[in-house]
């Protein structure tokens, strides 16, 4: 290794990551590395600087474990830059959104709210989203980030203040997106005790996956 690999778990998943390290001696090939050696991989990469580091969540992936961070030197001609290890799933995010409500506000319908969210929240493989979206759109979205939706009125002005970049990278630019990256991203768009929050977890799972095997 070029570098030390270094995780941080707490002591209920540190037994599960060597326990996941142990179950794979013998295996053979086929699967997934486990989580540690995919750090100690990554760890042997040229031009790595200062740590292979596994974050608390971290679990097997493509070659890098998701949840593994590592930073490269490219002012040195060896250096790598990875698209497996910005992930097939580019762009992944997780928000948290707190409401007004209160949990004795929603127990009485947790059953009509749950049959609502799947109803109206497009999941699985070849789901579509409720918002109708164009070609045009889907390059406006990927270009404006967070102002497309501001624009659309699917956001408020003050969202942006609590997303990275403010919720737009000015360099984006979707020419870089080739034209099935698009296709399959385009049916994709569109702390007080008791109180009720959201958690959103979507990430660009068929554009994403597709620049990715463009760039590979």
């Amino acid at each position: 290794m070029n570098v030390e690999a270094r995780f941080y778990v707490n002591k209920k998943l540190e037994p599960l990551m060597f326990e996941e390290l142990r179950n794979s001696i013998g295996r053979g090939v086929g699967g997934f590395l486990p989580a540690v050696r995919q750090l100690g991989n990554v760890a042997a990469l040229p031009g790595i600087v200062g740590f292979s580091i596994g974050l608390p969540d971290i679990h097997s992936g493509y070659g890098f474990s998701i949840g593994n961070i590592a930073a490269f030197d490219c002012s040195k001609k060896e250096s790598v830059i990875s698209p497996g290890g910005v992930g097939f799933d580019i762009n992944c995010g997780v928000r948290l959104i707190r409401t007004n409500l209160y949990e004795k506000d929603v127990a009485p319908v947790k059953e009509q709210l749950t049959q609502a969210l799947f109803d109206y929240i497009p999941v699985g493989v070849g789901s579509r989203g409720a918002i109708p979206m164009s070609a045009a759109d889907l390059v406006d979205c990927l270009e404006m980030g967070m102002d497309w939706t501001l624009r659309e009125g699917y956001s408020w002005a003050e969202d942006k203040e609590h997303c990275e970049e403010y919720g737009r990278m000015l360099q984006a630019d979707a020419t870089k997106v080739s034209t099935r990256a698009k296709k399959r991203g385009l049916p994709q768009l569109r702390r007080l005790l008791g109180q009720v929050v959201v958690m959103l977890h979507c990430g660009s799972r068929g554009l994403g996956h597709q620049v990715a095997t463009d760039a590979l």
